[in-house]
């Protein structure tokens, strides 16, 4: 029995000190292979704020250090749009939306188990740009009883702004070298919109939007993996 002991004692401190590999460790970097990630909303998208599965669009960089991890973020998506504008009977819009962000922040680990649950906090700038046209899908306008064709237009908008992020997440070591790694997140967006509208007739009137916009981003889940390099030792 007493052997026993020894054997599962020895377990738990071997399992806690490889648990703490991490830390041994001047930087880590990584990716984000996988999110499933709110949006920022596009006009007066009806949908609103859309969740997307996004694959390898994010990378990391951490800074080691007894306490702290202090983090780089930084994120790029490009993808073609389609959505309802106003409402579902109004205007159909695609094109193309482009979205960047770039973080600065820390991360403190709760513990330094198997299983290192974290809490980080980041800031940073995000950028948020749609080009693409619409079209009035009213089927009075368009009926021939009207017989007035309206032209579509040509759109752009743009957001930029600040965020704050703070994260919850969970952290699993397979390797010395190696972390796996689960968050989610909450994102406050305060931004300055700008929406330019250009009807594609003979007058080619450019009609200009300004605002400004707090939006909160949910992203449930991201699962990445860091690789850690630089030996303190």
């Amino acid at each position: 029995m007493i052997k026993t002991y020894l054997v599962i004692l020895f377990l738990m401190v071997s399992t806690f000190a490889f648990s703490q590999t991490n830390t041994d460790y001047l930087y880590s970097v990584g990716f984000r292979g996988y999110s499933y990630a709110q949006m920022p909303k596009i006009m007066d998208q009806t949908n609103g704020n859309t969740y997307l599965n996004t694959y390898f669009n994010s990378l990391i960089l951490k800074f080691n250090d007894k306490e702290f991890s202090y983090r780089l973020n930084g994120s790029y998506m490009s993808r073609n749009e389609s959505f309802f504008n106003n409402c579902a009977g109004c205007e159909l819009v695609n094109g193309k939306m482009k979205d960047y962000s770039f973080k600065v922040g820390f991360e403190k680990n709760f513990s330094y188990s198997t299983f290192q649950p974290y809490f980080a906090l980041d800031l940073g700038y995000r950028s948020n740009k749609f080009d693409g046209v619409s079209n009035n899908i009213n089927p009075i306008l368009n009926s021939d009883a009207v017989n007035m064709p309206i032209p579509p237009n040509q759109v752009i908008a743009t957001k930029e702004g600040f965020t704050i992020t703070p994260v919850l997440g969970l952290k699993i070591s397979p390797m010395k070298q190696i972390s796996i790694f689960v968050e989610s997140n909450l994102e406050f967006f305060y931004s300055y919109e700008r929406q330019e509208s250009v009807p594609q007739d003979i007058s080619n009137v450019r009609s200009l939007s300004r605002f400004h916009k707090t939006e909160y981003l949910f992203n449930p889940v991201s699962v990445g993996i860091q690789f850690h390099l630089g030996s303190k030792n």
